[in-house]
């Protein structure tokens, strides 16, 4: 086991990386590359996303993205516009080449300048690029391989693009940063082309080790004798593993996202990270504190309508004593920490039955299985509902007005007064029907393999069946939520405001967004010390079990003792009164603002200094925010110091 904690490792680096620099007067050309751009497909895409406002601001129009060009994403994401300068000279030489180039804006808050890149039209040069690649860095890509070679086709498309922009752009600096290894391929092409452009890679996971955890190996344990290659040849993922690595080595600034990451890439490929780039949100604030907890109390009441709907056939429990809790992500049983999160919910079963104090909790776990369609049970019994829902709502009118005419004919009003037969046998007749059997289904879709599924035999095997005394209901929705689904109907920002806790205590997870999310809408969350933004946590907020961002400890831990510090969390929360928990989630939100991109960027501005001073030493090639807005070249966006609540920005919509 490595004895440098992943915690110390990116504390360390962290505090070196923000040392004062020199700050230059010159602004430079950014171009940040990325598989992600107007492309939803991961989650690179949400970091670019998220990020794109706080870098527009800082760069203007000198930061371009650059991206392959999908024409289904486009046609959403994308607007067409010409670019103008030596950037949109340097897109007309390229055309003239025989590449299809797509220029524009990405439709998202601060509308960024965007190059989407068709990679398939210039695939005739596909052999030459994969000989350079064999020839020039020992990269061997296998024939038939298409995804790894629609990388390299976009890799040598980047680089073209960039020694063009050099070409025109005299003493103008430029900076490139690539994400992922899927654009990486650029950066040993451009370095051996000799181009002084100042080049930064970020991995924000590495190949091996995602690898290696799916496979369900102790990483962490036994990362100091891991060989990498050797794994990427096992994996059948050597290829992209070279890539990988002629990248990290190749570039000026090498960076990942957490110090857990930096571990791995420093031993599967032999580099250590110059900087960590932490990720971001976007926040905003509220105007009146009090909107903060009015949204959790009124998204908390679309919960209810489907709990009802769920489970009330069955059997009925007190909704103002009920707690939501959920945990969510990709379908990776043990990476995500679902067979730990299962094991709490049995052994919280166990110790609400042994002291009941009348409180149930009902967890969701949200993750996208194969399924053939919806549950038929749990679409019938969420149509009654609504139906049942519909039928009270006439009635209910009726009523309004049977109540007006009694009283003004000066009398109190009783029961036959305000409801007609005709409408008490509507209620009886629904209410007969409403009322079923069975224990409702513990998952809402009917799933390809229900027989061999890992969550579904987990929750079997400690008969978590949603049995009427449970104090503990399960509910797996294997399907990420929007608000079409005709089962929860809600949106994802929606249902997590309505939640009690967010349970992620995942054994692999270079950064983990979902508990952020929480964080940043005032939702107590669990972490681990494996994920990227758990170690951030430890390292800048030492009390942070005590303010609602709990990090559970697996880091040489054992899988009981995780379980049992999981199980003492949830236990806590069903303890506490509901003032308790409203002063909780206020501690939560008031750590919001920290994680606005506003903050985190600097991190990524510090890696673009560093890159840039390698080239520039004499110069001063990059102002501060500071100086931007002296000169008013751009805006400075300052944190709001005033007390209030934050909002997560969504640009879904733009």
């Amino acid at each position: 086991m490595s004895e440098t904690s992943p915690t110390d490792n990116g504390r360390n680096l962290l505090n070196e990386q923000v040392a004062a620099v020199q700050e230059p007067s010159t602004n430079p050309l950014l171009f940040e590359a990325a598989w992600e751009v107007c492309s939803q497909t991961g989650g690179i895409y949400t970091v670019l996303r998220s990020k794109a406002p706080a870098a527009v601001t800082r760069w203007g129009d000198n930061y371009v993205l650059i991206g392959p060009y999908h024409e289904a994403a486009a046609r959403i994401e994308f607007e067409p516009a010409p670019l103008n300068g030596i950037v949109g000279e340097a897109v007309e030489q390229l055309r003239h080449s025989g590449v299809e180039v797509h220029t524009g804006r990405w439709l998202i808050t601060g509308r960024p300048r965007v190059i989407l890149i068709n990679v398939r039209s210039a695939w005739h040069k596909l052999g030459e690029w994969k000989y350079y690649l064999w020839k020039d860095h020992g990269i061997t890509v296998p024939d038939g391989d298409w995804q790894v070679e629609e990388y390299v086709a976009f890799g040598n498309i980047v680089a073209d693009l960039l020694v063009y922009v050099r070409e025109r752009a005299g003493n103008q600096p430029m900076l490139a940063h690539f994400h992922e290894w899927q654009a990486a391929v650029a950066i040993p092409r451009l370095k051996h082309r000799q181009a002084k452009i100042p080049l930064v890679f970020t991995t924000h996971a590495t190949l091996v080790g995602r690898s290696l955890s799916a496979a369900n190996v102790d990483l962490y344990d036994w990362l100091p004798g891991i060989d990498g290659e050797a794994v990427a040849r096992e994996h059948q993922i050597y290829g992209r593993f070279q890539i990988e690595k002629a990248a990290a080595h190749a570039c000026d600034i090498f960076t990942t996202v957490s110090g857990i990451t930096a571990l791995e890439a420093e031993q599967f490929l032999g580099r250590k990270p110059d900087v960590l780039t932490p990720n971001g949100l976007n926040v905003e604030r509220f105007a009146a504190p009090y909107q903060f907890q009015n949204l959790h109390r009124e998204n908390k009441e679309l919960i209810h309508e489907f709990v009802m709907g769920h489970f009330f056939p069955s059997y009925t429990f007190d909704l103002d004593r009920t707690l939501y809790i959920f945990t969510a992500g990709r379908y990776e049983y043990r990476n995500k920490g679902f067979d730990v999160v299962i094991e709490a919910l049995y052994q919280l079963n166990q110790r609400l039955k042994a002291d009941p104090q009348g409180m149930t909790v009902v967890c969701f776990i949200i993750a996208p299985a194969p399924y053939r369609a919806l549950n038929v049970t749990t679409l019938n019994r969420q149509a009654m509902f609504h139906e049942l829902r519909d039928t009270c709502m006439n009635i209910r009118e009726d009523m309004g007005r049977r109540l007006f005419r009694a009283v003004a004919h000066g009398r109190m009003p009783t029961l036959e007064d305000l409801i007609d037969e005709f409408s008490m046998v509507r209620i009886k007749r629904m209410g007969y029907a409403w009322r079923q059997g069975p224990p409702p289904t513990i998952v809402t879709h009917d799933l390809v393999d229900d027989a061999n599924d890992q969550v579904l035999n987990h929750l079997r095997h400690r008969n978590l069946l949603n049995w009427p005394d449970d104090p503990v209901k399960v509910v797996f929705h294997p399907q990420f939520i929007t608000s079409t689904s005709p089962v929860l109907g809600l949106e994802y920002d929606q249902f997590v405001r309505g939640c009690n806790l967010g349970v992620f205590p995942s054994y692999y997870e270079p950064w983990g967004y979902t508990p952020m999310e929480c964080v940043i809408r005032g939702i107590p969350a669990i972490t681990s010390d494996l994920s990227g933004f758990g170690a951030y946590v430890m390292s800048h907020f030492p009390d942070h079990d005590d303010n609602g961002i709990f990090v559970a400890r697996r880091r040489g831990a054992t899988f009981a003792s995780t379980t049992a510090q999981v199980t003492s969390w949830l236990y806590a929360l069903t303890r506490m009164s509901r003032r308790e928990r409203i002063a909780q989630r206020n501690r939560v939100e008031s750590h919001a603002e920290h994680f606005d991109w506003s903050n985190m960027s600097q991190y990524y501005r510090a890696a673009c200094r560093r890159a840039l001073q390698m080239y520039y030493p004499d110069q001063d090639v990059m102002a501060s925010d500071e100086e931007l807005a002296r000169r008013g070249d751009a805006p400075m966006r300052r944190p709001n110091t005033r007390r209030g609540r934050h909002l997560v920005r969504h640009d879904r919509n733009p």
